[in-house]
């Protein structure tokens, strides 16, 4: 018990002492359910007012009760609201959790309700998405409708399925295109990116493009561009022509590797 909370127990102490122990203290009781219904009577509510003639419990029957509604079928769902700006991936976070917008929305002010099971988004007091919660963190929720054109044509592919087609093409492209999608704030915005290193593969062959994909992923380079500037230029070819840092000697007295075998 605090300070501050002393008094209001004390009071309460006071009450029961002065409508209850006092007004009853001559009765005897053989059951908790007898003492109840003792007490019950004894509620001020029971009592007529000095004002009014009627106590309130009947003016409550009377007035009050004949003008309730009845209760909702649901129980109440505790919510809290969230006002933030729509990301440019077209996304909000709610607990390190991205979820999806109308990508028209694109940096605008929203408000999140979000509820135990499900996250609603509005805009201007209309709801323009709701999603179920995720129970994940660092994650992204996405409602194809939502997406620009653009991305929705990627729509069939998964990040797992490009990482794959990377892998037929070589180890490099493969690791190449885990970095651009993990460098992009939504996986769909980087699938242009490889698909567009896919389409250079028709034009360079398999291995050109591969040994580019390590060389951008030793310069950090994340574009399509990047990628063809490297083909065109042939600096792709270091890594395909690598020779050894020296010649080996030719001599009459040098055995070589295999006189020991």
């Amino acid at each position: 018990m605090t300070a501050l909370s002393k008094a209001k127990v004390e009071v309460a102490v006071q009450i029961a002492q002065r409508w209850v122990l006092a007004r009853l203290r001559n009765q005897r009781f053989l059951s908790l359910a007898e003492l109840n219904a003792a007490i019950r009577l004894l509620s001020p509510n029971s009592t007529p007012a000095r004002c009014v003639a009627s106590a309130p419990a009947a003016l409550f029957a009377e007035i009050d009760r004949p003008k309730l509604g009845e209760l909702p079928n649901q129980p109440y769902l505790f919510a809290r609201w969230k006002r933030c700006r729509v990301a440019p991936d077209y996304h909000v976070e709610v607990d390190g959790h991205w979820y999806s917008t109308p990508y028209r929305l694109i940096r605008e002010l929203v408000d999140v309700r979000i509820a135990d099971n499900t996250v609603e988004v509005f805009h201007k007091g209309q709801r323009i998405a709701s999603h179920a919660r995720a129970p994940n963190r660092r994650g992204h929720t996405t409602v194809a409708d939502h997406m620009p054109s653009a991305h929705r044509r990627y729509g069939k592919w998964t990040p797992g399925g490009l990482i794959a087609a990377g892998e037929k093409i070589g180890p490099s492209t493969a690791a190449f295109f885990q970095a651009v999608i993990a460098d992009r704030p939504h996986p769909e915005q980087g699938f242009r990116t490889c698909l567009g290193i896919l389409a250079l593969s028709k034009s360079y062959g398999n291995a050109r493009v591969d040994a580019a994909c390590q060389r951008g992923i030793l310069i950090k380079a994340r574009s399509v561009a990047s990628i063809r500037s490297i083909l065109k230029n042939g600096l792709d070819r270091a890594f395909l022509d690598e020779a050894p840092d020296h010649q080996p000697l030719r001599h009459g007295n040098i055995r070589g590797q295999g006189y020991f075998h």
